[in-house]
């Protein structure tokens, strides 16, 4: 586990994770150019989705949803896309008590749970259903299951994916997200927890119900990803382009800070690669790392220290937090 423990990197992933999502959603939507001629530094109100500073978007949502899945069920997905649609009516972790955006496949693959349709089959599996709504949620099964061989990691990623996007690219790229996560969380560095998941993804995309597959994940398994310029890095809604952006911000950054707003100051798809690159870098800062102004900004900050205690001692029981970190390691 190295210098932080189990539960402060626990911690450190889900507040870390929400807070990229705050700072995010007011610039949602905005050009590279536009967002960095007035580069986010704080927490801002109002702007794209005119919500309160703290706000998180439907990318948090489903994320907390998934968590209060697998607080009561190992894991059970006919739960969570149960939770999901609970969101999407408003009555299940909303910052304000409404739902104010929701992506396409997502909405789709919700109504399709309502009609009857299993969850596990509900996502998309088409080509058009590759945007980042299931990545941005993955995070708490990393979390939860860091300990399980690298193949049920990716069966139960797989798996919560398909939820609501079921195409084998989104689950391949949820996969590889939680494979570096669970890295993360057992102290390895980003460079290395890169490398180790990279060489495990690598000859799945070789197999050949894979392998048309494999130079959409070129730029996100390069060995060269961290020195490769800002503009070659894609930031919109596709799911490789989220991955691969969140792992550069990651790889390239030397704390949680500078890893989300270089996240959100990309532009495009802000918010969620706000979560996808501060879930990571809260995992291997840990908690500590993340400002405590801007997690006691957040809406609902006070249900969000429960749900998260209680996850923590779901993960690691009778943990004691370790005594902090600082945000230039």
């Amino acid at each position: 586990m190295g210098k932080y423990s189990l539960k402060s990197r626990v911690l450190g992933g889900l507040w870390g994770a929400v807070v990229g999502d705050a700072l995010g959603v007011p610039v949602e939507f905005h050009s590279r150019a536009e967002v960095q001629r007035n580069p986010v530094a704080d927490f801002r109100g109002h702007g794209t989705y005119d919500q309160p500073e703290g706000t998180w978007s439907d990318d948090s949502s489903l994320l907390l949803c998934t968590v209060d899945s697998l607080l009561l069920h190992e894991f059970d997905t006919t739960d969570m896309g149960q939770r999901f649609v609970q969101w999407s009516q408003g009555r299940l972790w909303t910052p304000w008590g409404s739902v104010f955006d929701i992506g396409g496949a997502t909405s789709r693959a919700l109504r399709r749970i309502q009609e009857g349709v299993p969850a596990k089959q509900a996502g998309g599996a088409d080509e058009n259903s590759n945007g980042n709504g299931s990545l941005m949620r993955i995070l708490p099964i990393a979390l939860r299951f860091g300990n399980e061989p690298a193949e049920r990691m990716l069966e139960l990623a797989y798996r919560a994916s398909a939820i609501t996007h079921r195409h084998p690219r989104s689950q391949i790229a949820c996969g590889f997200y939680c494979l570096i996560a669970a890295a993360l969380l057992r102290g390895q560095t980003p460079a290395a927890a890169h490398q180790s998941a990279a060489q495990t993804v690598s000859p799945l995309l070789e197999t050949k119900p894979l392998a048309g597959e494999k130079h959409y994940f070129a730029a996100a398994l390069a060995s060269d990803l961290a020195t490769r310029p800002e503009n070659d890095i894609a930031s919109g809604g596709h799911v490789v382009d989220t991955l691969t952006a969140s792992l550069w911000c990651l790889l390239t950054s030397r704390g949680y800070t500078e890893t989300v707003l270089k996240a959100v100051n990309l532009g495009g798809d802000t918010d969620t690669t706000g979560v996808a690159a501060g879930g990571l870098a809260g995992v291997y800062y840990s908690l500590a790392s993340v400002p405590a102004p801007w997690r006691t900004a957040m809406a609902r900050a006070g249900d969000l220290e429960c749900l998260f205690e209680k996850f923590t001692r779901l993960v690691a029981p009778n943990e004691a937090m370790d005594a902090g970190t600082n945000d230039s390691r």
